[in-house]
């Protein structure tokens, strides 16, 4: 199951739009769980960032998996992925694309977080962002 919540008017994207976009990376992961995802306002990022990275200031996403490690076996819950849809905004125009297109970029590397995959090492980075763009490009 995927549950959606929002403490922001408006997340950009529709419900439906992110529910197949998070079953079809699921689906071509492999895996089966519930997936949690939430649109926050910069405040509410900035205290999860401080309370579990010890970073004081927001975010674009976070994810808190249930498991770690390499390997993600399939289970009830896979996690919560928190989305910051001011950072997000702000993101978008930095980066010249919609809002849109960079609150599901985000999407997705949350998930890929709470598949296991990492960005600490240049490789695991590389391969991190082309699994990524590669969803992004065959989605949108």
């Amino acid at each position: 199951m995927i549950s959606i919540y929002s403490t922001v008017k408006k997340k950009g994207v529709s419900e439906k739009t992110i529910k197949e976009l998070v079953s079809f990376i699921l689906k071509q992961s492999k895996v089966h769980g519930d997936v949690s995802v939430h649109f926050i306002g910069d405040t509410k990022m900035k205290r999860l960032n401080k309370q579990y990275r010890g970073k004081e200031y927001s975010t674009d996403v976070l994810s808190f998996a249930q498991q770690e490690g390499e390997w993600i076996t399939p289970t009830e819950d896979l996690g919560d992925i928190f989305i910051s849809v001011p950072y997000i905004r702000a993101q978008a125009k930095r980066f010249d694309v919609s809002y849109r297109e960079e609150s599901m970029r985000m999407l997705v590397h949350g998930l890929l977080h709470l598949l296991g995959h990492d960005h600490q090492k240049e490789k695991e980075a590389q391969q991190m962002y082309q699994l990524q763009e590669q969803y992004i490009k065959k989605f949108l």
